[in-house]
């Protein structure tokens, strides 16, 4: 099913849909791509067994959660609760006067003292010297403390973890791995972040969200879960093994529906594709909503939107700005140098190149089977921006 104005490039994203769920690459997708002002859906396959996709059904957002959170702490830099540039330490105790491993893959005990404290700036940067690090191959001994301690470190579950204070407890009873500011480790410090909002706001992160971004933004169906009476546009989300057997992660009446004790801010969002684009059309208007409504200071957007950390990834292509990813460099599959948007390991993507006016967002039920993007996503970026 497609909705809009068509064109040869939206006509390949819509097949290339279609194959992956007659394929099987994908029990069921919904996507959309806005040329301008100029808007294409379309769904293939289903959200659960005898149920088809819609354009209002929901999905898992898991990473692509991260600069929806980033832009609302923004919101508090921007009103003057939060100093980039400000130590954490005010708001959150717990990471304040911090230890460092002297070797990042060696012992607990052998440490250092922080050479400086965190910043606001570091967590959005995610330099706060906590998180993944996908360019090492051995032990992390760090995350096995967290892991340990009860914390969940694998795919998102949001009735997996401890409230946000006693979550914090558990991080700051750690040592960092790095010093803080050196160097990008995912995911770890947009969960801090979450936590670093709701505080500073004096609310819970759902209500800060809701208020400061969701809300403004038109993002209507988007949260931390999904009531009861919104089921029927929630469904599935499979997962891959190992071995290739693909099974069930979560069921409709599962993780995502009731609120989490731990509202996670690097993971734990639902959306369907168009509050997605309604997020991204507010980072396009420079922080402005559709219907006038500021968002996000014009210049902010603009630090937001900007490389901080990088360059990332195995072609040093990429690059992180305030809690969102960039393409530093052209990339084969079409995306200019400057796009940015961020994609989830449950099956989602979104990007924005500003060069072409492209805005592209795909969301799946099925979850990458690695940290790097599958072949399918590729094609989508490739299909949607005009790549080889």
């Amino acid at each position: 099913m497609r909705a809009g104005a068509d064109d040869p490039r939206s006509a390949a994203v819509a097949a290339l849909l279609d194959r992956a769920v007659t394929d099987g690459r994908v029990h069921g997708a919904a996507w959309l791509v806005a040329r301008g002002d100029d808007v294409v859906t379309g769904t293939a396959g289903e959200a659960a067994p005898g149920r088809a996709v819609r354009r209002d059904t929901l999905f898992r957002l898991s990473s692509t959660t991260k600069p929806v959170v980033a832009a609302a702490a923004l919101t508090l830099v921007d009103d003057g609760t939060l100093g980039l540039d400000a130590p954490v330490d005010r708001w959150l105790p717990e990471l304040a006067g911090r230890r460092v491993l002297a070797d990042p893959a060696g012992p607990l005990d052998a440490t250092v003292p922080a050479e400086r404290p965190i910043t606001v700036r570091d967590v959005l940067e995610s330099r706060i010297g906590l998180g993944f690090d996908f360019t090492s191959e051995g032990p992390d001994p760090v995350l096995a403390a967290l892991a340990a301690g009860g914390l969940h470190v694998g795919p998102p579950a949001p009735q997996a973890d401890p409230d946000p204070d006693t979550w914090l407890a558990v991080v700051g009873g750690v040592p960092l791995a790095e010093q803080p500011g050196t160097r990008w480790r995912y995911h770890l410090p947009m969960q801090v972040l979450g936590v670093l909002v709701a505080r500073a706001a004096g609310a819970p992160l759902p209500q800060v969200l809701r208020a400061r971004v969701l809300d403004p933004a038109g993002m209507t169906r988007t949260g931390f879960h999904v009531p009861a009476d919104q089921r029927h546009r929630f469904g599935r989300q499979w997962a891959t093994g190992p071995g290739g057997d693909v099974t069930v992660y979560d069921e409709p009446d599962g993780q995502w529906a009731r609120p989490p004790a731990f509202p996670d801010g690097g993971a734990g969002l639902v959306a369907t594709v168009d509050d997605v684009h309604a997020f991204a059309r507010v980072l396009r208007a420079g922080g402005t909503a559709d219907d006038g409504t500021r968002v996000l200071a014009a210049g902010t957007v603009e630090a937001m939107l900007s490389p901080h950390v990088g360059p990332l990834g195995d072609d040093g292509r990429g690059a992180w700005g305030l809690g969102i990813g960039l393409c530093r460099l052209d990339m084969p599959d079409g995306r200019r140098a400057g796009t940015y948007g961020w994609d989830g390991g449950l099956g989602s993507t979104w990007w924005t190149d500003p060069v072409q006016d492209v805005v592209a967002v795909l969301l799946t039920t099925d979850a990458w089977t690695s940290p790097e993007p599958s072949p399918l996503f590729q094609a989508f970026w490739s299909a949607a921006f005009g790549g080889a």
